[in-house]
């Protein structure tokens, strides 16, 4: 590593896009990824739609949880 850098020709937010959608990969622990690739083979489904189907009744029953706790 360099004790210094030159900075004087570089342009600020050259790469910069607010209206980027990033696609954030999840790491599944061993067991818990065997355990989703046995239910979508028993399923004859795709892993990430059952894991995407998984999370959002997860969250919707999280909210639904913070409405009762809330009144």
């Amino acid at each position: 590593m360099k004790r210094e850098y030159d900075f004087s020709k570089g342009e600020r937010g050259k790469f910069y896009r607010p209206d980027l959608h990033l696609n954030i990969p999840v790491y599944l622990d061993s067991d818990v990824a065997d355990a989703v690739r046995q239910y979508a083979k028993k399923g004859k489904s795709d892993i990430g739609v059952l894991v995407n189907e998984w999370l959002r009744r997860d969250i919707k029953s999280m909210s639904q949880s913070r409405k009762v706790k809330a009144r």
